[in-house]
């Protein structure tokens, strides 16, 4: 005694809807992750392209009333704009903040600049930079 079988002859009736289905999804996916790379890459350009300007803070020393930085900024020749730098106190609370300008032909500068506090500052924190 045999059984019969409940699938449909091949190629008779054309692709079953999980395979147009399966089809959809692929197609889907596939502008889903083109989309996501091609904003991947917009934000990187813009990030990485855009920043004329960058620095990092070296050393400080703490005051009563100020902060001493020493920052090394690194620029395009010719590039303007300004690094903002904050400190804090031993509580965590903000003493002090300022924007330091950088304009020139130099790429690299060293620069020791003074931000004032309303309390001894603990901290010497660079928050970014920015071109003019």
């Amino acid at each position: 005694m045999s059984t019969a079988s409940t699938r449909l002859p091949e190629g008779r009736y054309g692709r079953s809807s999980d395979e147009r289905a399966d089809h959809k999804l692929k197609i889907v996916g596939a502008a889903l992750a083109a989309l996501l790379l091609a904003l991947i890459g917009y934000f990187a350009y813009h990030y990485v392209g855009q920043n004329k300007i960058s620095a990092e803070v070296i050393t400080f020393e703490q005051g009563k009333d100020a902060v001493r930085v020493h920052l090394e900024v690194r620029k395009d020749s010719g590039a303007d704009g300004y690094c903002t730098v904050r400190s804090q106190a031993e509580d965590g609370a903000e003493v002090g903040r300022a924007d330091f300008h950088f304009d020139g032909d130099a790429t690299r500068i060293d620069k020791v600049v003074t931000l004032r506090t309303t309390a001894p500052g603990t901290t010497a924190e660079l928050l970014g930079c920015h071109a003019d």
